[in-house]
């Protein structure tokens, strides 16, 4: 791997501010962001990136990249909580597998905002497709993940419908506030996109910042008891992530030709939710225990995929 590109990554002022929250925490440090701020920064990213990606949308013509795009995506986000539910379960309940398979088949909004950084800094760029891409990824690994669930579980009753499951995917917050800004991103002519850009793009950076401080105090606040508590999981969180993003970075150049795009599908593929899935397990499989698969996708998986993950989709991305 280029060693450049992982010192490039690791001296990301986003990635330290990650870090410094981290450290925060370990140094039982008072340093806090109020929960009415982290929420309305967490909504202002997502609708930055469906905006600009709606932008970028409306200024590209419908073609083989895209339709590649898509069908692998959703093709991974199937795929993953497949395979992934039958590892679990060798150490899982039913519940929790079909819970973490459906987060790992799923995506993370914040990596998928990082991941754009990353490429800023390596002057690479995706194209706005990939911001639909992303939200169509959120909801089959949730059904995929559900279904599962009812094969193998003993207890059917335990279990939400499916009707319900699928409403609240496509319905949650996350989900819905990028679908709605890519389509007012879409619909919004040069002119008129020109009086939000200060807001949607100069800001980006520092309330990106910003965001990956709370995240680093909110991973390093649930890492330390969860690492005691679960080898297991804590493999599966590092090695499962690296395998999907290697796999997809090898084999997208097959139905995708822009790097930036390959290079986004991989980390898609890598990262995990810790929003849309968790909400919707919630209501769908309460069995399931969230002091399980968010600390594994958020304080694992999250910092994994920014440090090492990254740089190393990236090399493979140009080496095949």
């Amino acid at each position: 791997m280029n060693l450049q590109l992982l010192t490039d990554n690791l001296t990301n002022p986003a990635l330290l501010f990650f870090l410094l929250g981290v450290i925060a925490v370990q140094c039982k440090s008072d340093l806090e962001i109020p929960p009415s701020s982290a929420k309305f920064i967490s909504l202002y990213l997502l609708l930055s990136i469906g905006f600009k990606g709606g932008q970028e949308l409306a200024h590209s013509s419908f073609s083989a990249e895209i339709l590649g795009s898509v069908a692998l995506g959703i093709a991974t986000a199937v795929c993953i909580p497949f395979y992934t539910f039958f590892i679990l379960r060798r150490k899982f309940t039913v519940y929790d597998a079909g819970a973490v398979a459906a987060a790992y088949g799923s995506v993370s909004a914040v990596t998928f905002v990082t991941a754009g950084s990353f490429l800023e800094a390596q002057q690479l760029h995706y194209s706005g497709h990939m911001v639909a891409v992303m939200a169509l990824m959120e909801v089959p690994a949730i059904i995929v993940g559900v279904i599962l669930i009812r094969k193998f579980a003993t207890e059917k009753n335990a279990i939400g419908s499916m009707s319900h499951v699928l409403k609240h995917s496509v319905t949650n917050g996350s989900v819905l506030l990028i679908l709605g800004s890519l389509c007012i991103g879409f619909m919004a002519n040069e002119q008129q996109a020109e009086g939000i850009r200060p807001f949607t793009n100069d800001l980006f950076k520092g309330f990106l910042a910003i965001f990956l401080l709370d995240m680093g105090l909110v991973s390093g606040k649930k890492m330390q008891d969860f690492i005691k508590n679960g080898w297991f999981a804590v493999a599966f969180s590092i090695f499962i992530p690296l395998v999907n993003g290697c796999v997809v970075a090898c084999l997208s150049g097959y139905f995708v030709q822009d790097l930036g795009n390959r290079f986004v599908l991989s980390v898609l593929a890598a990262s995990a939710s810790y929003i849309a899935v968790p909400a919707a397990m919630k209501m769908a499989v309460p069995k399931a225990n969230p002091g399980l698969f968010l600390p594994m996708a958020l304080a694992i998986t999250f910092p994994l995929n920014i440090t090492i993950g990254m740089p190393l989709y990236l090399y493979l991305v140009r080496f095949f």
